[in-house]
């Protein structure tokens, strides 16, 4: 049965004891840095029935929103009813053949705004698109989740939403549709200085932003906006092409994106400094220049080439980047700047093939760097950080806890996760100061172990095909909630045991429950 909405109220999560953990064959696996200490939880959880989230024992973690939480102002008309539930169809919420739309809370954003601490989601399935807003300081969980957004300028509804970031210059939220030319591309709300919604929460397209498989959206200092695309391209023998791309527009006002400005998209060049295109790796998924990459220690030369310029029309970002000699990589997704670098060093994730099948170089992906000499330079250097493997893959979103603490999760999906036995994960990469050249990899530290609440394992094996199985990671966040460009992510060095920096982690599907992590030490509110 699924628990009640008041009997899980400030629930804290069911969480291996340190004793435990040992017992099981952990030690300690990662240095304090900045006070965080991490041991390794030795085990993923089993893909077997209902299974608890472990987490490392320096940590616990306590849910604030959930997805049956009626919303405090739903729209009734379209469904829009409750946390992470459509009820258009009149459906019940859970664990019946015809149960109701889950609508998945995906990116987490806090800010503090008028005093108050709130978490903005956007939500990635279901018939439409919609944004929420926890209020962190109600003490009831029956009036804490407000609806921000579910309508266009127009007044329709818009596309489902699976990234999103809050851009201090323009003081709207952005969102990201991962969809092409027409539907999808990037959506803009505004938010008062008190939180709410203006222009009574319409969400405004940004069509100088273009369409794609966009789900990573972050900004930098100067005002560009990066957007990291997940578009899983077609399938061979071996397993599936690179195919989507790492953008950057560039405005010419950056407060305000409907002036318009350039997108660009990111093109890795070979030793030899020709570039490598699509046209070349998709001929060839076995290209050599595909394993260099996934090497250790290996750096190649980057630029960003303009795809597009310009204020109106809807253009398909995919196209334009492969028409223009961009690099299509194997489904990044998510990408965040190091603290401390002055937003000279971006982080991303490459997902992969997410199939043990897969043969080809690259199929389990990797976290990736590019490092430039400005947040706006035209040039830099790509290297990767983190090489995945079959017991570390999918990985989707990532955030620093500290300047050298790199927090990354797992979306494997049902398919994988049944042929490792394995659920998702997540990991604590503890990164050096090296250029990228030594040999030494990071060691991936399991800070989560995910479980499967009762609603993902009923999806997985007899729910209906329009709702996920298993539960996945999503949503890993770290911030002082500072709305100003101060606190863009990557401005501040994340300080995760004082008392202003908070942590935050989606259990994607199934329950659909929000968490904030609190870590041995730290004080509270």
């Amino acid at each position: 049965m699924k628990s009640s909405s008041l009997a899980k109220a400030g629930k804290v999560g069911t969480l291996a004891t340190a004793a435990a953990v040992f017992a099981l064959g952990g030690a300690p696996a990662a240095d304090a840095h900045d006070g965080l200490t991490v041991a390794d939880v030795p085990n993923a959880n089993p893909k077997f029935g209902i299974q608890n989230n472990v987490l490392t024992p320096s940590a616990t973690q306590t849910s604030v929103a959930w997805g049956n939480l009626p919303l405090t102002n739903p729209d009734t008309a379209n469904g829009v009813t409750h946390y992470g539930y459509n009820t258009l169809d009149g459906a019940p919420l859970t664990q019946m053949p015809d149960e109701a739309h889950k609508t998945e809370p995906d990116k987490n954003v806090y800010l503090v705004l008028g005093g108050k601490h709130y978490l903005y989601q956007g939500h990635e399935t279901g018939p439409r698109g919609y944004v929420t807003r926890i209020n962190l300081d109600e003490a009831d969980p029956l009036k804490r989740v407000t609806l921000i957004s579910d309508i266009d300028t127009a007044g329709n509804a818009y596309p489902t939403i699976d990234g999103i970031t809050w851009n201090p210059f323009t003081k709207q939220l952005l969102l990201t549709a991962e969809s092409g030319s027409p539907k999808g591309g990037v959506f803009a709300v505004g938010l008062d200085a008190n939180g709410d919604a203006v222009d009574g929460g319409r969400a405004a397209r940004l069509p100088a932003l273009g369409s794609g498989g966009y789900e990573g959206i972050q900004n930098d200092a100067d005002g560009n906006v990066w957007i990291v695309e997940d578009i899983g391209g077609a399938a061979t023998s071996g397993g599936k092409v690179p195919n989507s791309y790492v953008y950057r527009f560039v405005p010419n006002d950056k407060t305000d994106l409907t002036k318009g400005g350039k997108l660009q998209a990111l093109q890795i060049k070979r030793a030899d400094g020709s570039p490598v295109t699509a046209a070349q790796v998709q001929a060839n998924p076995s290209d050599p220049f595909i394993s260099q990459l996934h090497t250790y220690g290996t750096s190649f030369a980057t630029a960003w080439v303009t795809i597009h310029t310009g204020t109106t029309g809807a253009f398909g970002a995919t196209e334009a980047a492969k028409a223009a000699a961009a690099t299509p990589l194997k489904r990044p997704e998510n990408g965040v700047f190091r603290p401390g670098t002055g937003f000279r060093e971006f982080y991303f994730t490459e997902t992969g093939d997410t199939s043990a099948s897969s043969t080809l170089p690259g199929a389990y992906g990797g976290v990736f760097r590019i490092s430039q000499k400005s947040a706006s330079a035209d040039t830099g250097r790509i290297s990767i950080v983190a090489i995945g493997d079959e017991q570390h893959t999918g990985f989707d979103n990532i955030a620093f806890a500290t300047a050298d603490d790199l927090l990354v999760v797992e979306d494997a999906g049902d398919g994988l996760h049944t042929q490792r036995n394995a659920l998702d994960s997540g990991y604590v990469y503890r990164l050096g100061n090296d250029d990228g050249h030594s040999n030494r990899a990071p060691r991936p530290v399991r800070f989560l172990a995910e479980g499967r609440d009762a609603s993902a394992a009923f999806d997985s094996m007899s729910g209906p095909s329009y709702n996920d199985g298993d539960n996945e990671i999503t949503g890993i966040h770290v911030s002082d909630g500072d709305p100003t460009p101060a606190g863009i992510l990557g401005a501040k060095t994340p300080k995760p045991l004082t008392a202003t920096w908070r942590t935050f982690w989606t259990q994607q599907h199934g329950d659909n429950t929000t968490w904030e992590i609190t870590w041995s030490g730290r004080s509270r509110y």
